[in-house]
Formats: structure tokens, C-alpha cells, sequence
């Protein structure tokens, strides 16, 4: 993906996923952008026509991956692909950056995500002080 911020990794796949498509497209590239910047973002397009990951491939995504799960600032999914959203689900609660699942159809709207500045919100407790509870 051409059209993203050079801070943002935009990876498109489709069909399945070798540990070949790893070593020559995702590797390289996520080495490369880690050079440019301590704080990327990653936007992971699966298309309709992506068939999953062969087993060397899941092999490397999960080694590779651990390596560099503190260096993005945020990551947005786009997939239409239920288990799969479901699992990056369940992992971004993990992750200390912003995950994001779009639909398939919601690509555009993920773009505009992952390229917008992050603004940090800062939540106020009020303080207790007559010894009931928060509201």
C-alpha cells in the first residue's frame, strides 16, 4: 500500500501465505521501517481471496512477531475473516499499542485510522474524600 504515512507498514495479502512471503516481503519490510522510527504503525489487510498461512509461515509470524510487539504504536486489521479477527481480538488485549478490526469493505476508514495522530486521553479520579463511592 502506497497511499499510507512512511511511519505506517501497509501489508495487502492474498491467497496463502508462505514462509517464503515472509522472508522476501514482510520481514524486510518491517525491518526497514524499524529503522526509520521507534514508533510504527502496522495496518494488515487479509482480502477476500486470502487463503491463511501455511504452518512454516505461522511458525515465523509468531517468532518474529514477539520480537517486535512493544515497536508499534498502533495496528489495524481489515478482514473479513472471522477466527482470525477473533484471535487478533483476543491477543490486542495484550498489546500495549491500539488494535483496531475493520471490515473488508471499511479499508478506507482503516487508512484514515492508522494515519491519524495519536492523541493520549488522560483519565481524572476525583478524590474520595467524604468516604462514599466513585459515581
Amino acid at each position: 500500500m502506497n497511499d499510507l504515512p512512511n511511519n505506517v507498514l501497509g501489508v495487502s495479502a492474498e491467497g496463502k501465505i508462505s514462509r517464503l512471503d515472509y522472508e522476501t516481503v514482510s520481514i524486510p519490510a518491517i525491518k526497514k521501517i524499524m529503522k526509520m522510527s521507534k514508533r510504527n504503525r502496522l495496518l494488515y489487510h487479509l482480502g477476500s481471496n486470502f487463503d491463511g498461512f501455511d504452518p512454516n509461515a505461522k511458525m515465523i509470524d509468531a517468532k518474529f512477531g514477539m520480537n517486535y510487539l512493544s515497536a508499534w504504536d498502533k495496528i489495524a486489521l481489515v478482514s473479513d475473516h472471522r477466527m482470525i479477527n477473533d484471535f487478533a481480538r483476543f491477543f490486542g488485549y495484550l498489546l500495549s499499542c491500539e488494535v483496531c478490526i475493520f471490515k473488508e469493505a471499511d479499508l478506507e476508514e482503516a487508512k484514515k485510522w492508522i494515519s491519524e495522530k495519536k492523541i493520549k486521553k488522560v483519565e481524572e479520579k476525583k478524590n474520595d474524600t467524604d468516604g462514599g463511592e466513585f459515581n
